[in-house]
């Protein structure tokens, strides 16, 4: 018997789409099925499974481990929480693979599969070849087991461990009613401080505010919560836990390469010379400021299995993305988790001997928009990035394209990169002041227009130029 999933929700990093549209239980199943042939193929056998808080979670997962359990995989069930508690279930329970059960920072009708064999990840060519396998029907079979095994205590008490015993900071926590809920609110029980949680009871419909910390509107109620409490710092995550948003005491956003500035600063007091890796999206600062502290940066492409590739390939001890999955392998495992991040920033915080306020003030002043994504058809948005690519190349314009196109001009920079979850693409400009991010925006809008990109392809240069000054 044979399956053919809709093609849309094989994504490049996971699986994932609308519940009951494009991604169904069905298609959960056949998802078991074959990602359990492809890890007996490889020689494994057993598999961590966990689900976030979304209402149709539980279903899927049901269905997931149907399909594995008829390939003949052992199962552990470790229930819901966060992907990186799912991710730490490899280690700790020893399996040849885990899959998360998760719509990531998506709406609430969103659902989805991340997926490891190895500890390495399972994407792109992975997840393609997995889908042929479906189709062909020539799956391996197998009667496996199921174990019910909660690790939640165990994963807490893991992120927990060397937190400073005489830390006093006054810390908001929001985890966004996402699946990491519960492992912040036993996490407050076991670490000093003041603590206080917003939002800490986990509700797939997401009631507060969209799962996303990296948009500005979304972190409107931390903020407020912070200056209610006098804190001096709010935490946010994502739905599933692996990404990381953050506010000082007077509201101001640390943005994902800012986080990485700081903890690249921690890391590389013990291990000079070590290398951070960054997104294409990071600011210049974050690169110079990596070289000027001895440490080797090295920017690479977006997308957290990229970077947890690329680390393992570079032995890399810390990396991230403005996204704001930060990845640390000093001391830790290497893979995304918001919430031990959370706790190293607020460890090297108190250690400096400086508020968040004050770190906020000495990092590197730019001006630059967010990352700001444009719809675009899925068929044609790698098309527009190859002709602005052209359009450099012809006019000698220096560049890099290990991602998309990251421009580099006298007052800055500006980066257009294909969208690798949505149909749209990714732009984001920089300079050191106002007056050089306003003629980089000019630049990019500029030579959209050379490049006759219209409505048809993106939208209108008015709206697209509107759009990036309106945030810049």
């Amino acid at each position: 018997m044979s399956y053919t999933f809709t093609p849309k929700i094989l994504r490049a990093y996971d699986i994932r789409g609308v519940v009951d549209t494009d991604l169904n239980p069905t298609d959960a199943y056949w998802i078991g099925r074959g990602f359990g042939h492809s890890l007996r193929e490889k020689g494994g056998l057993k598999v961590c499974v966990g689900r976030d808080g979304r209402l149709t979670s539980p279903e899927l997962a049901e269905k997931l481990i149907e399909g594995l359990l008829e390939s003949g995989c052992e199962v552990f069930d470790i229930g819901l929480g966060p992907s990186p508690m799912v991710y730490f279930g490899e280690y700790h329970l020893n399996t040849d693979a885990a899959v998360m059960v998760t719509g990531s920072h998506n709406p609430s009708e969103y659902n989805g599969f991340k997926m490891t064999i190895f500890k390495s990840s399972f994407y792109m060519q992975h997840i393609q070849d997995m889908a042929k396998a479906v189709a062909s029907g020539e799956l391996l079979t197998g009667a496996g087991i199921y174990h019910d095994t909660p690790i939640i205590d165990h994963y807490v008490n893991r992120i927990a461990e060397g937190f400073p015993a005489d830390f006093g900071l006054k810390v908001v926590w929001d985890p966004g009613n996402g699946a990491g809920a519960e492992v912040v609110s036993r996490l407050l029980t076991k670490i000093p401080g003041e603590h206080h949680i917003i939002n800490g009871t986990v509700d797939g419909t997401f009631p507060a505010h969209h799962p996303d910390p990296t948009v500005p509107e979304n972190l409107v109620q931390l903020q407020e919560e912070v200056k209610k409490q006098q804190a001096d710092i709010g935490v946010a995550f994502d739905g599933d836990g692996d990404r990381i948003g953050a506010v000082d005491a007077q509201g101001r956003i640390f943005w994902g390469d800012q986080l990485l500035m700081l903890l690249a600063r921690d890391v590389l007091k013990t291990s000079p010379g070590a290398t951070i890796i960054a997104d294409v999206k990071a600011s210049n600062a974050l690169f110079e400021g990596v070289r000027q502290q001895k440490g080797e940066p090295l920017m690479w492409k977006t997308g957290h299995s990229h970077i947890k590739t690329k680390m393992k390939e570079t032995g890399a001890l810390l990396a991230g993305e403005m996204s704001g999955h930060i990845f640390i392998a000093d001391g830790y495992y290497g893979f995304d988790d918001g919430i031990y991040s959370a706790l190293r920033v607020l460890k090297m915080i108190w250690q400096s001997g400086q508020k968040p306020a004050e770190l906020y003030d000495d990092l590197p002043q730019t001006f630059a928009t967010p990352e700001i994504r444009l719809d675009c058809d899925g068929a044609r948005k790698f098309q527009v990035v190859e002709g602005i690519a052209s359009h450099l190349k012809a006019e000698g314009t220096p560049y890099v394209d290990i991602d998309g196109v990251r421009a580099n001009l006298p007052q800055g920079w500006w980066l257009m990169r294909a969208s690798n979850t949505q149909d749209g693409v990714v732009v984001r400009c920089e300079g050191s002041t106002q007056t050089q991010l306003d003629e980089v925006i000019d630049d990019l809008v500029q030579r959209m227009e050379s490049c006759g990109f219209g409505v048809e392809d993106i939208q209108t240069v008015e709206q697209y130029k509107s759009a990036l000054t309106k945030v810049s």
